[in-house]
């Protein structure tokens, strides 16, 4: 089983410590919310700080994945771990003063949150490829897909526990765990990175930025999605008048998407990843359609169970075309933009989906979310593969043969002979290939298999 092979390559404690250092993340916009509300009494200036840190969190990630790309994974992520601590500790202090330095406050926070997800599969990627085990690569992303769910379920729920204390509390414990979870686990697992011959500016590797741009709009959708089912829960809770509902049944919805994230790790290797996006954008949309359909006849929570088994997959298939579209040495920069899209688009979802719902409650609410998963299917289906085929073509090695346009969509053969890889016309030889070739978008190679 590869799930069990994880632990043999990454160390036992790999496992508890990464997943604590991803909490300060998962609770890190609901603790300013509770905290400054309390602080002010308005639910309104809570509510954009807590918006605000969000939007800084997708402008910082690029900046800390550009740096560790270009520094290290290690020593970045130490530096952002101290440097988000230091902003919590300036956001406490804060509270108790203007409206301005709170706002401030909270935006420095969101701008040094250590990417412990985006830079953490990137430390999978490399540590499976130096090993020789890139069989168990998709076992690895269904793990950080369930183990992100779970944090999302676990985060609001300590910090709605920690509230009944205080509301310093979760602020409190919040930067405690960046200092003995996110700092720790940066120090002792992030990816050491071996010192490299720089490479001639002729050589040095280029994002496909029309590809990765695709790729941040489908990640901003499922955030969309996100914020949309937030609202819409929110509201449910209220119109029976148990507020305290909307938590449970927001974590049934993550603990679903977490069981379907896992359960990945077991699709087949001749499951294309350019067919696992489609596929995944299509079961997502009818996943939302099917939650609205669902409120509307059946009751909110069973219509939430069942939509959430569609979320992780569409996600890991990002996740996994991000991987394989970037050069090695720009993989950080190429997952936190990819992140980015994420609180983007669930800011968004959640200011239309808001409106609506005053208008219209929860069905008006469930519109956004209906309308960011048809989105993401009609990105899949039209936008992408042009993109993302242009891209490809231009990012191959000068002197070498692009195989992306015809290996990317599934031709095992793509010059007519079986294992032919220069054109007909050119002389016989052994052509090198460049390396986004060698790991083409949508090719279905074996590695790809559980």
């Amino acid at each position: 089983m590869s799930y069990r092979s994880l632990p043999r390559v990454a160390g036992v404690g790999f496992f508890p410590l990464g997943f604590l250092a991803r909490l300060p993340y998962a609770s890190s916009a609901l603790s300013t919310l509770i905290l400054f509300q309390a602080s002010t009494h308005s639910y309104a200036f809570a509510g954009l700080a807590s918006a605000t840190q969000n939007i800084a969190i997708a402008v910082g990630g690029p900046v800390v994945g550009a740096l560790a790309d270009r520094h290290g994974h290690r020593t970045v992520g130490a530096l952002a771990a101290l440097a988000n601590f230091a902003a919590w500790a300036a956001l406490l202090a804060a509270s108790h003063g203007s409206r301005a330095s709170m706002f401030a406050a909270a935006a420095l926070v969101g701008l040094t949150q250590p990417q412990v997800g985006p830079l953490v599969r990137v430390h999978w990627s490399r540590l499976l490829r130096d090993g020789g085990e890139d069989r168990l690569l998709p076992s690895a992303l269904s793990y950080e897909a369930a183990a992100d769910e779970t944090s999302f379920v676990a985060g609001p729920a300590v910090v709605g526990l920690l509230a009944s204390v205080g509301p310093l509390a979760p602020a409190v414990v919040t930067m405690c765990l960046t200092a003995t979870a996110t700092l720790p686990f940066a120090l002792t697992y992030a990816h050491r990175d071996t010192p490299r011959e720089p490479l001639p500016e002729h050589r040095k590797p280029q994002l496909p930025w029309r590809a990765l741009a695709v790729m941040f709009l489908a990640m901003a959708a499922m955030g969309a999605v996100f914020g949309a089912v937030q609202t819409a829960v929110t509201v449910y809770a209220a119109t029976i008048g148990q507020p305290g509902a909307s938590g449970l049944v927001y974590a049934e919805f993550g603990v679903g998407s977490a069981l379907a994230g896992a359960a990945c790790a077991w699709l087949p290797h001749r499951f294309s990843l350019r067919a696992r996006y489609v596929t995944f954008a299509a079961t997502l949309c009818a996943g939302m359609v099917t939650l609205f359909v669902g409120a509307r006849l059946v009751s909110v929570p069973a219509a939430v169970a069942v939509a959430s088994l569609t979320v992780a997959p569409y996600m890991i298939s990002l996740y996994a075309l991000t991987e394989r579209l970037a050069p090695a040495e720009r993989a950080a920069v190429a997952m936190t933009v990819l992140c980015a899209g994420g609180p983007l688009g669930a800011a968004a979802g959640q200011a239309v989906s808001g409106a609506l719902a005053q208008a219209h409650g929860t069905e008006g609410a469930l519109l956004v979310a209906v309308a960011g998963a048809t989105g993401a299917l009609l990105l899949a289906l039209c936008a992408a593969p042009r993109a993302l085929l242009t891209d490809l073509r231009g990012v191959a090695t000068p002197g070498t043969h692009s195989l992306t346009a015809s290996r990317a969509w599934g031709d095992p053969q793509p010059h007519g002979a079986k294992g032919q890889v220069a054109p007909p016309h050119d002389p016989p030889r052994r052509t090198p290939i460049a390396r986004t070739e060698r790991r083409s978008f949508f090719h279905g190679d074996p590695s790809e298999g559980p």
